[in-house]
Parts: structure tokens; C-alpha cells; sequence
């Protein structure tokens, strides 16, 4: 647990105060989330002995053959891409009917639909349900990424954000957790066909990037929704290569709202992309892993806080940076870690325990058009020390306690000073100091917003305008 009077990343450290983020090299990297990554190489993952998260980024043991429309046999069964045309779906809820423009045929007992150079195999045409819908919407939008370096490899997935070819992904994906900053990308989309990618800009304070496919045109760009109207129990489908297996969907829900987690950073190591303090310091109660038990090696230094969305759609390693879509086969998130069931060796162990974390589109919107435009992406800044209210000896609400706040600084503007404690931002319930630093980190700097808090007792509230912190 922090302690009350653990810095965020609103200030600079002050060397009287705890610092939370370590140096690269300094302390290990938290306790908790594994990004769904996998390195090409080393052994089981090794997890805490409790719940623990994976940041989700690669699997790559050995290199995932790309199919292009066909059936690969793997012992008796056989993988096989299924999508279906909303012509023959286009009863199915959420679909409203519309057409793909995809043909329709007959191949012996199957229907064969295809759009594109993509082929969809359905066995039974009279009973396709809605999942089989979104994915046929969904698949042509998402591609598989495989970074390598001298440091090793490894694979995740993306979502086409434009005809041309630019797609957001994971920043721990294009760096292979923060080790390089140069990895070799390839893209292979769902129809089977190959890209160069370079990385027009990462932001490791929100585990984003954004990278261009060279030579790419006619790709099918995903269409955004509004996470902001989501509900818990909204349906949810997960589209990704996990494991290396790309065109691979599952589904759930939305299993919670407005959840802040607590990860290591993907930032490479001198890069100008070093982090402050991330909320609270101390130990975090999961561990970081990378998916075959590499632990954080000279890769990015410190942890950041980001809000999510949390879902029970099975989200495996591989899984980065893939599409997290709603039953209309739009996008409400970018999948980014899951928690993990530790105490054990198995690679098994960092699988699905049906706890998964996107990141909300509203956020993927905001910062990839920054990335796309200005190469990097602007946050916001309290100007406040932070820890968490339920640590204090005389707590009795849960919340931020403001410690200090910075002279000229957002919180000293809007009337915040120490001991005051805040509990809601921006109408999001804050709990802790991580609540309060992924809610501040998801608006831009510049932002306005609006703060409620507790000071002697008494609920008051606070509009603020908050400065900006730069990758």
C-alpha cells in the first residue's frame, strides 16, 4: 500500500518526498499487470502467488503461419477463419441489415462468403448468430504485428484506423516492453497480406501507439463508437492474435466501468520518453510480467495509471493492442492487459481468467490523432502530490489526499490545498491515487475539468484547468 503522502505524476520528485517510479535498473518493475506480451523466447511466466495482470503484448514461441482464406489442418482438427456478409445475417440484431459486399455461394454443404481476397466458411447459413455478424464486420479491421530486434520478438495485433494504413496498437508491442525502440515490424492483415510498418509515434503514458503499413491502400478502417455510453453487461467481443492466432474472437461483456489500473511503462530506456511519478508509490499488489516469466529487463522505467474498461471476453497474450468491439462490431477499446491466477510456472497460468483491460476508445480516439499529427500526445497535469485517503490513520472516506500542490499549478488555481480529499472527477468515482492519475492522464493538457472533495468534513467542488505533461 502507499503512503498518504506518496507523490503523482503532477510533480517533479522532491527529494523529501517517497519517489514511486524507479530508474531504469533501480527497483524491479510492480508487482501486478502482464501485458499480454510474449517474448519469442524463456520459460513459463512466474506470477505472484496472487492475482496478477498480464500488459498483453506478444507470444511468439515459434512463427504463426498466415492463412489466406484457406483450412490448416493442426492433428485431426482444422483452423478455419469463419466471417459471414450481413446479407446473410442481416436479421441478426445490431447489424441493422447492411451489406459488406461480400458474395454469396454454395460449396457443397458449406456457404463460402467472400469480400475481398478474405474467404468465410459457414457450415450452418440458417442458424448464424450476431457474433458471427460482428466478426465479419470486425476481422477485415484488425492485423497481426510481429516486432523483432537483436533483443528478441514477438507478436500482437492492431486495429486499421485508416484506408492507407495507419494503426493503433500497444506502445509495449512495437517496443518489446520497453526494450528497444527500434524493433523491425511486419503486419499481416486478415486476408493474408504482408506489410513493412514504421512507428509514427508512441505514448508510453498510455501504453498507445500508432504505426504506418508502407504501401498499404484499401484497407477497411474500424468505425468508432462512443465508449462514454457503455453499460456494465453490454456485450463485448475481442478480436486478436492470441497466441500467435491471428482472426481469433471471443466474447463477454462489459464486466465494469471506470476501473483504473496500475502498470509498468514501455517507455525505451533514453529515449526523452522517461516518466514521472505514476500516483502511488510503494508496492503494487500484482506483478509484472511478460508473459513466459521475463521480468523487466533495461526496458522502460516506472509504472503509469490508466482508466479501462474491464471485460470477460477471454483475452490471452497476443491479444495487444487488438480490437475490443460492441455488438455492432464498433470500437469501445483497445485490449491491454489481463489479470493472471499466480502461483505457479505454467505458461497456462497467464492465460484468461476471464479478467481483461481496454483502454476506452474515447481515449484511442483522442491520442492517435495527436500521434498522427504531431507524432506524440499531451496529458494532463494536476499539479498536486497525492496518496491514498484509506492509508491515513484517521481516514474515513476513500479517495486522493492532496498532500502538497504545486505553486501556480491546476489544483493551487482551483482552491485545492493539502489534506483535502478527492472523490470524483469529472462525474468518474476516485477511490485512490491511481483512480485520480489515470482519470487526470486521460484528457489532454489544457483540459477543463471538474473535481469534487472533501475538506473538514464538508463536500465542495472545484473546476480546474489542467497543465500539460509531455511523453
Amino acid at each position: 500500500m502507499s503512503e498518504p503522502n506518496t507523490p503523482d505524476a503532477d510533480l517533479p520528485p522532491r527529494p523529501p518526498m517517497p519517489e514511486s517510479t524507479p530508474t531504469a535498473g533501480a527497483q524491479p518493475a510492480p508487482q501486478g499487470w502482464s501485458h499480454g506480451s510474449s517474448p519469442s523466447s524463456g520459460p513459463g511466466p512466474q506470477l505472484s502467488p496472487r492475482a496478477s495482470t498480464v500488459p498483453l503484448g506478444y507470444v511468439q514461441p515459434t512463427p504463426a503461419p498466415h492463412h489466406s482464406g484457406g483450412e490448416a489442418k493442426v492433428g485431426s482438427g482444422k483452423i478455419v477463419a469463419v466471417l459471414v456478409a450481413a446479407a446473410i445475417v442481416g436479421a441478426v440484431s445490431g447489424l441493422g441489415g447492411a451489406a459488406i459486399g461480400s458474395d454469396v455461394f454454395r460449396s457443397g454443404s458449406n456457404t463460402v462468403v467472400q469480400g475481398g481476397a478474405t474467404q468465410v466458411t459457414v457450415n450452418d447459413p440458417d442458424n448464424v448468430n450476431q457474433t458471427t455478424g460482428i466478426a465479419a464486420k470486425t476481422l477485415p479491421s484488425v492485423v497481426t504485428i510481429s516486432a523483432t530486434s537483436s533483443n528478441g520478438g514477438g507478436t500482437g495485433s492492431g486495429v486499421v484506423l485508416s484506408e492507407d494504413g495507419y494503426v493503433v496498437t500497444n506502445t509495449h508491442v512495437v517496443t518489446l516492453d520497453g526494450a528497444t525502440g527500434d524493433a523491425a515490424l511486419r503486419v499481416t492483415t486478415s486476408d493474408g497480406k504482408v506489410y513493412d510498418a514504421e512507428i509514427v509515434g508512441t505514448d508510453p503514458l498510455y501504453d498507445l501507439a500508432v504505426i504506418k503499413l508502407t504501401d498499404a491502400s484499401g484497407l477497411t478502417p474500424i468505425e468508432f463508437a462512443d465508449s462514454s455510453k457503455l453499460n456494465v453487461g453490454d456485450t463485448t467481443v475481442a478480436v486478436g492474435a492470441p497466441l500467435g492466432l491471428s482472426n481469433t474472437v471471443t466474447t463477454g461483456i462489459v464486466s465494469a466501468l471506470n476501473r483504473s489500473i496500475q502498470i509498468a511503462s514501455s517507455a525505451v530506456p533514453d529515449s526523452g520518453e522517461q516518466q514521472e511519478d505514476q500516483g502511488q508509490g510503494g508496492e503494487s499488489p500484482f506483478q509484472f510480467d511478460f508473459g513466459q516469466g521475463q521480468q523487466q529487463q533495461g526496458g522502460g522505467s516506472g509504472t503509469i495509471s490508466i482508466a479501462v474498461i474491464q471485460t470477460d471476453a477471454a483475452i490471452n497474450p497476443g491479444n495487444s493492442g487488438g480490437a475490443l468491439v460492441d455488438d455492432e462490431g464498433k470500437l469501445i477499446g483497445v485490449n491491454v492487459a489481463i489479470a493472471t491466477a499466480g502461483g505457479g510456472s505454467s505458461s497456462s497460468e497467464a492465460g484468461s481468467i476471464g479478467v481483461g483491460f481496454s483502454i476506452p476508445s474515447d481515449i484511442v480516439k483522442r491520442v492517435t490523432e495527436q500521434l498522427i499529427e504531431d507524432g506524440s500526445a499531451t496529458h494532463g497535469l494536476l499539479g498536486a502530490m497525492v496518496g491514498n485517503a484509506a492509508d491515513a490513520e484517521d481516514s474515513t472516506i476513500a479517495g486522493a489526499l492532496i498532500s502538497e500542490t504545486t505553486g501556480g499549478g491546476a489544483a493551487a488555481a482551483a482552491g485545492l490545498r493539502a489534506g483535502d480529499i478527492v472523490t470524483e472527477f469529472n462525474g468518474v468515482p476516485v477511490r485512490d491515487a491511481t483512480d485520480l492519475t489515470a482519470q487526470v492522464r486521460a484528457l489532454a493538457g489544457g483540459a477543463e475539468a471538474s473535481l469534487v472533495y472533501v475538506r473538514d468534513g464538508q463536500t465542495r467542488t472545484a473546476d480546474v484547468t489542467l497543465g500539460e505533461l509531455t511523453d
